[in-house]
């Protein structure tokens, strides 16, 4: 069985080879990015600026998993045929290629690139836990809705922007975890074991009612048996399951290895929030804006100004003489 035509663009089958040359191109052009800005930053004289061979490993990791997510065979099912392929692109994206993504990154290029001003203060909201789990939830349960993914099934314009929203939710979930971008929020290792906590159960609710619903909320996968030879419902059901197997396990272990790491730093006396070159220039950054903002300069001129201790009280004329010196430039005395 074939499902009906998506848009004007006829589906022909669940596993039809197809090239997705656009995702592949999407692809090449992160890595060509990258390469462009490593180069433009990396500086002979300051260590740390060039991205080391565990960064180049992460690069990889992170464009084949982006060329997993994006392409064939995952990609049609994703778009057509299943719902538990469109749970796993997802997971992929945000699991495992926002992540590699991003650590992928050196300290001072992601510096470079989040150093304007609007850039940074968007950084520094976006990756406060609570923000982050508000917005990351938006996200990923707003890309669910049965319209959004009726659209993104009928074209490919809107399932590009729901992948690259998906993939921009990924990169605030782990942006407080990190912990070498500069100018994030920068949880202690309890808050940060509370902030996964928090991002493996709010935003994952749908999938519990993928697992009690006893009938299918999306059309677009009605001809799933085609594909993998589930019921539109069993097919729910399975997605709803493995979005809670392959998340949960993942975020409580990085929770995990914070608490440990910290318990470890705490029993050799070690300092754990040691911070980088880049971090203490961005808050020289922000500490220089916030003295040169306008508001911040019309406040400063309003605080009255303390006395001053070496000249007496001016009780009225002639009750207390000037001290030598105090004349105006240019001025006469008794002028």
């Amino acid at each position: 069985m074939r499902p009906p035509a998506a848009g004007n663009r006829p589906v022909t089958g669940a596993f039809a080879f197809h090239l997705h040359l656009t995702a592949w191109l999407a692809v090449a052009a992160v890595g060509l990015i990258y390469l462009a800005a490593a180069r433009r930053v990396a500086h002979p004289d300051r260590p740390g600026t060039a991205p080391t061979r565990r960064q180049w490993w992460y690069l990889a990791a992170g464009l084949l998993s982006l060329a997993v997510a994006l392409t064939w065979p995952l990609a049609d099912l994703a778009s057509h045929w299943s719902l538990t392929a469109l749970l796993v692109q997802r997971l992929i994206l945000i699991l495992a290629a926002a992540p590699l993504l991003l650590s992928a990154v050196p300290s001072a290029l992601l510096a470079a690139m989040t150093k304007p001003a609007p850039l940074d203060r968007t950084l520094e909201v976006i990756t406060r836990p609570v923000v982050a789990v508000a917005l990351f939830t938006a996200v990923a349960v707003g890309t669910l809705f049965p319209p959004v993914v009726a659209a993104q099934a009928s074209s490919g314009v809107v399932r590009g922007v729901v992948d690259a929203g998906v993939l921009f939710g990924g990169l605030v979930l782990w942006g407080p975890v990190l912990r070498h971008i500069p100018g994030a929020s920068r949880p202690s290792p309890l808050g940060l074991a509370v902030y996964l906590f928090v991002q493996s159960i709010v935003p994952g609710f749908p999938s519990v009612i993928y697992v009690f619903a006893r009938h299918p909320f999306y059309p677009a996968f009605a001809h799933v048996h085609a594909a993998i030879g589930l019921s539109p419902v069993a097919d729910q059901q399975l997605a709803g399951v493995v979005a809670k197997v392959a998340t949960l396990p993942v975020l409580w272990s990085v929770a995990w290895l914070a608490l440990a790491r910290a318990a470890r730093d705490d029993a050799q006396g070690a300092d754990s929030a040691v911070l980088t070159w880049a971090e203490v220039e961005r808050q020289l950054e922000r500490a220089e804006r916030r003295q040169s903002h306008p508001a911040t300069r019309r406040h400063r001129r309003r605080l009255p100004l303390p006395p001053r201790a070496d000249l007496p009280p001016m009780s009225g004329p002639g009750t207390a003489s000037e001290p030598p010196g105090s004349e105006l430039p240019g001025s006469t005395p008794g002028s």
